[in-house]
């Protein structure tokens, strides 16, 4: 995502209207966490009405309790570490099933100073999983200190919830509203 690039209300990163999407469907939401260490959470409860839809969050910043608590594949973890797009999406439906959510959203990378898993600083992946369990992954690319990569991953993860929000709450109309795709007669 670029820089100056608005997921919401400005200021917010976005979190108002990914909370206003989960709002108006009666959905919610558990975040699981790593390199974020809790800011995805922190953004996410920091708009007003927060406690209608966040359900809570994990910061797993430890691979054991990727493993452990959110359910990732040891095997997984073992051969490709814990900055990986399968990890991603086994946080977001781990933490999903783990509190009980509609949504997981996830975040996994390196915001430096060091490389990890022989990856760059800056690597990067956010993961969504919703209802139908599939799950969604954005690997990015990012640029800055620490405190920017942190920051632009939790941008990142919150524009691709509000994506899958929208596209699931679209579906979900066509379908209601006899659209194309309708099973009703």
């Amino acid at each position: 995502m670029s820089p100056g690039t608005s997921t919401g209300t400005e200021g917010d990163g976005g979190a108002a209207a990914v909370l206003g999407a989960l709002v108006g469907r009666g959905w919610t939401v558990a975040a699981a966490e790593s390199l974020t260490g809790g800011l995805l959470a922190a953004g996410l409860t920091a708009a007003p009405g927060a406690s209608r839809a966040v359900l809570g969050s994990v910061t797993a910043y430890a691979t054991d309790v990727k493993r452990d608590v959110l359910g990732v594949a040891g095997e997984l973890l073992a051969e490709r570490g814990a900055v990986d797009a399968e990890v991603a999406r086994q946080m977001a439906r781990g933490v999903r099933t783990l509190l009980g959510a509609d949504w997981g959203v996830a975040t996994t990378g390196v915001a430096g100073p060091d490389t990890q898993d022989g990856k760059p600083v800056g690597t990067v992946f956010v993961a969504v999983a919703g209802p139908d369990g599939a799950g969604v992954v954005r690997e990015l690319s990012l640029d800055g200190d620490r405190a920017r990569i942190r920051t632009e991953s939790v941008r990142a993860a919150l524009a691709l919830l509000l994506g899958e929000l929208a596209e699931n709450a679209g579906a979900k109309d066509t379908e209601h509203n006899g659209g194309n795709g309708c099973l009703q007669p």
